[in-house]
């Protein structure tokens, strides 16, 4: 199954027989003091930076998240968005816990962009689904209900299966336009919880054959040398069945690890991505060399 997202002059298609998608996570205020005094005074330049950065480390789709407190993020938001498209062609997550604020980005947005996120509650789903259906987005599901996250992988399935059904048969979302988010979870809390996760993943694909994003930094939250364990955890979760990530595109260990994963997995035709890459690499070490 293929979920196909753009911007207003690029595709990108995120399915089991394509490239892993890097979703750029950075542009986000969580955990970035600086950042989000920027925003609240209405300085969005540090955007620029952070799209040029990820595009160097290889993203794919841009994630956009303006969740300041004591800001009005709908307007930061569309701000935002605006933004990032005028300076890069690639697709983007609108990414809103306000309602409001998805509507208002979505109603700028040129192309068709990946909703982040809709949660089981049915307050939830009744909120977000209408939105993604009108403006024609994509919409990344999160099996999780009441600020409550299942520990049983086939609890989270059965909620996945709650919200495809409502998506699709009271909303008329087709079911290639929804990604599950299979909840990865920090090992260091629990060193169980990446099992459940991979169980989780496996589950949905077995069932559904959806696309499944997740928060790849969300699982080394806490660890030290949190770099290796990201690109140790996501070949796993690819052979499993997730398609993409939410993750640090400049991050050069993590990108490699999918890169090797893709090419190892069979979604590298002859070799040539990596081939590229690596030649890309020898090229900007000899430019660096006086």
């Amino acid at each position: 199954m293929q979920t196909v997202i753009s911007s207003a002059s690029r595709t990108v298609t995120i399915g089991p027989d394509e490239p892993f998608c890097i979703i750029g996570e950075r542009i986000n205020p969580t955990g970035r003091s600086k950042f989000s005094e920027q925003l609240r005074a209405g300085d969005l330049s540090r955007i620029e930076v952070d799209v040029t950065q990820q595009l160097a480390g290889g993203a794919m789709v841009l994630d956009v998240n303006m969740g300041v407190p004591l800001t009005d993020e709908a307007e930061l938001l569309c701000s935002a968005v605006k933004m990032v498209q005028g300076l890069t062609d690639l697709p983007l997550v609108i990414d809103s816990s306000v309602v409001e604020a998805l509507e208002a980005a979505l109603e700028v947005y040129q192309g068709k962009p990946l909703v982040n996120s809709v949660t089981g509650e049915q307050e939830r789903l009744d909120g977000i689904l209408p939105l993604v259906r009108r403006y024609g987005a994509a919409v990344i599901a999160l099996p999780n209900e009441e600020d409550e996250i299942p520990d049983d992988p086939r609890k989270r399935l059965e909620i996945t299966r709650k919200i495809i059904d409502t998506a699709v048969g009271r909303y008329d979302i087709p079911l290639a336009d929804i990604v599950i988010d299979p909840l990865a979870m920090p090992i260091g809390a629990d060193t169980t919880l990446v099992n459940k996760t991979l169980e989780t993943i496996w589950l949905i694909r077995e069932e559904f054959g959806v696309n499944m994003t997740l928060g790849a930094g969300n699982v080394s939250f806490g660890m030290p040398n949190r770099p290796v364990l990201g690109a140790t955890f996501l070949p796993m979760a690819m052979h499993c069945g997730l398609t993409s990530a939410i993750m640090d595109a400049r991050n050069p260990v993590m990108v490699e690890a999918v890169k090797a994963a893709d090419l190892l997995l069979g979604n590298d035709a002859w070799g040539a991505n990596w081939i590229a890459a690596h030649r890309a690499k020898l090229r900007a070490a000899e430019a660096a060399t006086p």
